[in-house]
């Protein structure tokens, strides 16, 4: 009966309803893992400076750089289907090691300084690879009308997350904190070994060529390499950096404004704590209810360009009213539209290129690529700052940015309609 009703309310076939539970509970899990550290990493950037943050941007884009090759090898080397087993066990094993740090030196600051760099890596390949394994298992159809409600887990992680670090930090502490995530990302991998099992039940015409079975081959470089080679994927990569420059200028003012707002750590603590459950609260429901209707009736265009559309003109709005209260809607626009609409969309454009592609070079794309626009903005945003005096021309930066933002979105939906309608991956 629980199927039944699922499948009508989410437009799912019959059989679909296993794998949307099973994609599901793969996101909840690591996203609640993932925002119950995320408060404690934010008030931790703040507590190292405001104007030190560029910094941060710059750890954490060597630190990706650094795992690449490391990714690179692993997906090299291990059966397709047991990528992520390798890699979660590996981050779990890092979270073990990290709360052993802090049991032994809560206070010290570069063990702080680590963990928030550690942690923005982390999140960059974990969640990656999640869609990965997701991309390489559904056709373009399927993705249309089931990835909206896989990723509602994702949100929903995301509104438990924090929730659940507030109840239980007070108990057992932020070691506690990074073992029970270390429990929830193994989780993870158990339910993306269930959606493996039912792909296996309800195998695609083409999954015996596919051999998820054998390892993907070729060198640690390779996501690089076929990123530069075509011309769609350096498009996806041009979508990411805009992404990440967007995101990042509204990620240093948010930092400015709360600081200012709420001088109190604990209050900085429990606002971003808000924003989060709020933005999660309002992606779920697209996520259940809008996002998989208007991919099927309207496209993937739709999702890729009306949130930088929204977006730009929130940072037009924050040019002239740079006031909390602005920049806090235009937050929650913009963080529950990407997860709502934009990121959906943005993993269909993956399902029109090759196996090895989906692992590797979407990987690249989305930790070294994404790190690298972080870092550049960063620096971009303190610069302009600096020369002006006031966030308003930043702002209308951001603005420009999300212009090219949307064109870029329209141009590469239009890309994988083509691939769509050819049925030909891009190389």
């Amino acid at each position: 009966m629980t199927r039944r009703l699922l499948t009508r309310a989410l437009g799912l076939q019959a059989h679909e309803a296993r794998p949307v539970l099973g994609g599901f509970a793969l996101f909840f899990l690591l996203f609640c893992g993932y925002f119950m550290l995320r408060p404690v990493r934010e008030t931790m950037g703040i507590t190292g400076g405001v104007d030190n943050l560029h910094w941060l941007f710059t750890g954490t884009f060597v630190a990706t750089v650094a795992a690449m090759p490391l990714f690179g090898w692993i997906a090299s080397r291990v059966a397709r289907r047991r990528i992520l087993y390798w890699v979660y066990g590996f981050f779990a094993a890092n979270l073990v090691l990290f709360a052993l740090g802090l049991l032994r030196a809560p206070d010290d600051v570069w063990l702080a300084r680590g963990f928030y760099v550690w942690l923005s890596v982390f999140n960059m390949i974990a969640i990656s690879l999640a869609w990965s394994v997701l991309v390489d298992l559904f056709s373009t159809g399927e993705a249309k009308r089931l990835f909206p409600a896989v990723a509602a887990g994702a949100s929903a992680g995301g509104l438990a997350g924090p929730l659940l670090g507030v109840a239980l930090v007070g108990a057992i502490d932020h070691a506690g904190l990074l073992l029970l995530s270390a429990a929830l990302l193994g989780g993870a991998g158990i339910a993306a070994w269930r959606v493996q099992r039912w792909r296996d039940a309800h195998p695609l015409a083409t999954d015996a060529a596919h051999g998820r079975a054998r390892p993907l081959g070729g060198n640690p470089f390779a996501g690089l390499v076929d990123v530069l080679r075509s011309p769609y994927m350096l498009g996806i990569a041009l979508f990411v950096v805009l992404l990440a420059s967007a995101n990042t200028f509204l990620y240093i003012e948010q930092a400015r404004l709360v600081e200012a707002a709420f001088p109190d750590k604990a209050a900085q603590t429990r606002v971003f704590g808000l924003i989060d459950a709020t933005v999660q609260a309002l992606a779920i429901v697209s996520q259940l209810f809008i996002t998989g209707r208007i991919a099927q009736r309207l496209g993937i265009g739709v999702l890729l360009v009306g949130v930088p559309l929204l977006v730009g003109a929130g940072f037009a709005w924050l040019a002239l009213a740079p006031s909390f209260g602005v920049f806090v809607a235009v937050m929650i626009v913009r963080r529950a539209g990407e997860y709502g609409f934009m990121r959906p969309g943005r993993e269909m454009l993956w399902t029109a290129v090759t196996d090895s592609a989906k692992y590797k070079a979407k990987n690249f794309t989305d930790s070294v690529v994404y790190r690298a626009g972080d870092m550049a903005s960063a620096w971009v945003k303190t610069g302009v700052d600096a020369l002006s005096g006031t966030p308003a021309l930043a702002m209308l930066v951001g603005a420009a940015v999300c212009m090219a933002w949307a064109a870029n979105g329209h141009l590469l939906a239009k890309a994988q309609a083509r691939r769509e309608a050819d049925d030909t991956p891009a190389a």
